[in-house]
């Protein structure tokens, strides 16, 4: 009986920490200008010739 309360409270706080939820005030990193160019053109939203003038503009 002891052992399955162990494995009851194992699985519980694997649980809670494997659930991907955020947390109110936690640090999240913004998108960079770059981030978003590379986002765009991997969605098709721009071609090749655009994103290569986007991203030296970025430089």
């Amino acid at each position: 009986m002891h052992v399955i309360w162990w494995f009851i409270w194992g699985i519980l706080l694997l649980w809670m920490f494997a659930t991907p939820y955020e947390i109110p005030g936690q640090f999240t990193r913004k998108e960079t200008p770059l981030d978003i160019l590379k986002r765009r053109f991997a969605y098709g939203e721009i071609n090749m010739t655009e994103y290569k003038k986007l991203k030296e503009h970025l430089r």
